[in-house]
């Protein structure tokens, strides 16, 4: 079988496994979504970097001391866990802007395997339907406890929290003030801080 080099040697209409994904030899980030292979979008704009950066910044400072890892993409996050056939069972591969994972079970060499209690997806204009409907779905669809979606052109934070399988509305914040944390109560940001710089 050739090497994959290339997104255009893969065929659109075939359902792909994390393991075809481990042999595939890509300039390109992908995501795998049920076994149908994603490009991702080009290099984001600075605002979305600076949020990305701001973000971290918060969330990393917030996490000393404790068992939660934070994480910043390129990192492969894997939604199915594995079965009896290992990395052929998988075929959901996401890379979220930000995840916090406090089971340290989950943290393997290549990312996670399994869902991480919080993610944060930055949202570019090419992404925005993936990010609101798309991944929405396949995070509620995960047990993801945690999802927060930011908008950079309004900057506001759409936070939501699961209960009972479905993601609530937690808060949406677009003016200065707290944003509050489910999955690490003691932390606050400031929305001013989140969009500092954009």
């Amino acid at each position: 079988m050739p090497v994959i080099t290339d997104i255009s040697q893969l065929d659109p209409n075939k359902t792909y496994t994390y393991a075809d994904y481990l042999t595939w030899r890509l300039d390109e980030f992908v995501e795998l979504i049920k076994g149908k292979v994603r490009r991702m979008s080009p290099a984001p704009l600075s605002a979305h970097q600076t949020i990305s950066f701001n973000l971290t910044t918060s969330v990393g400072v917030a996490l000393r001391g404790q068992t939660c890892r934070g994480f910043a993409a390129p990192f492969d996050v894997r939604l199915t866990t594995a079965g009896p056939n290992g990395d052929d069972q998988i075929t959901t591969v996401v890379q979220p802007d930000l995840c916090v994972v406090c089971n340290p079970a989950k943290i393997d060499r290549r990312g996670c395997l399994g869902s991480p209690d919080w993610v944060i997806e930055i949202l570019s204009p090419k992404t925005a339907a993936y990010d609101t409907r798309e991944k929405f779905s396949l995070y509620e669809e995960a047990g993801v406890a945690e999802y927060w979606i930011v908008f950079p052109g309004e900057q506001t934070v759409v936070t939501y929290v699961l209960e009972a399988g479905r993601y609530q509305v937690r808060g949406e914040y677009f003016e200065p003030g707290r944003i509050g944390c489910h999955t690490l109560p003691g932390l606050e940001m400031e929305w001013a801080e989140v969009f500092a710089g954009v």
